[in-house]
């Protein structure tokens, strides 16, 4: 029979969680000012153009990468998150 791995404090995983949204957050908010910056403007009166499209791709990025960081600094704390 197969041994299950322990499942993590749930203090840890609250960490974890807390983490991830933060950095998700602030990883879109800097995508949407590098988007402005380079005049791609997500919420721009157009529509969905093309430099709307790119502004969008730069905040899910930003996102995603922020989840990331957020990821690799858990794993370099706590070690892995075994499921």
């Amino acid at each position: 029979m197969q041994e299950r791995p322990a499942t993590p404090p749930a203090s840890q995983l609250l960490v974890l969680g807390v983490a991830q949204a933060l950095m998700f957050f602030i990883g879109a908010l800097l995508g949407r000012w590098i988007g402005l910056a380079l005049g791609l403007d997500a919420f721009g009166p157009n529509g969905y153009d093309a430099r709307a499209l790119g502004g969008i791709l730069l905040i899910g990025a930003g996102g995603g990468g922020g989840v990331q960081l957020a990821r690799a600094w858990y794993r370099r704390r706590y070690g892995k998150l075994e499921h």
